[in-house]
């Protein structure tokens, strides 16, 4: 029986070496053929494995998937070399308007411009080029103006597993990502 696990976390760890999107566990269970209570042990056995200091790797939880990924303490030391360099390095203004949409989702390019106090259609446009933001829906007013919200490649590429872990802001933090009056 102890070999069979063995090859079913195997199995399970090589379908998330394959894959470079995070697949939550019915994903898992459907690539594999395990039933979800093996794909669930396979998993359990992978995060005991990798939790190991002598492990360079991590099995991380990216919104609602789970990934292979190097740890935090490997990553900084090798991102540099294997990061997508010049890709993944967003300026300070697409930095601030992504961070703007994170904290106020769902936002209008208007709301934004009122909070950045600068345009922000170049910056949205590159977020929506790099899937960090996607138009979630329309604001019900005049005009209908697009509302954007954060995708799942933003979960991955800041290795959240939800929006919900995102740093808490202080008060003046806060207060910068509201508008007055309004959400």
């Amino acid at each position: 029986m102890e070999i069979f696990l063995e090859k079913e976390t195997a199995l399970v760890e090589a379908i998330l070496f394959l894959e470079a999107d995070p697949l939550d566990e019915a994903a898992l269970s459907r690539i594999s053929g395990l039933g979800r209570p093996a794909v669930d042990g396979a998993l359990e056995a992978l995060e005991e494995r990798y939790g190991r200091e002598d492990s360079a790797l991590a099995l991380s939880r990216i919104g609602g998937g789970v990934m292979i990924s190097i740890k935090r303490e490997y990553w900084d030391n090798l991102k540099d070399h294997y990061g997508k360099k010049n890709e993944s390095r967003l300026s300070k203004a697409a930095l601030e308007t992504l961070s703007i949409i994170a904290y106020s989702q769902p936002i209008t390019r208007s709301e934004i411009e009122a909070i950045r106090g600068a345009a922000p259609d170049n910056m949205i446009r590159l977020l929506l080029e790099k899937q960090l933001i996607r138009e979630v829906g329309k604001r019900d007013v005049p005009g209908k103006p697009a509302q954007f919200g954060t995708t799942r490649e933003f979960l991955k590429f800041f290795r959240l597993e939800s929006i919900a872990d995102l740093p808490k802001l202080n008060e003046s933090e806060a207060d910068r990502f509201e508008l007055s009056g309004e959400k």
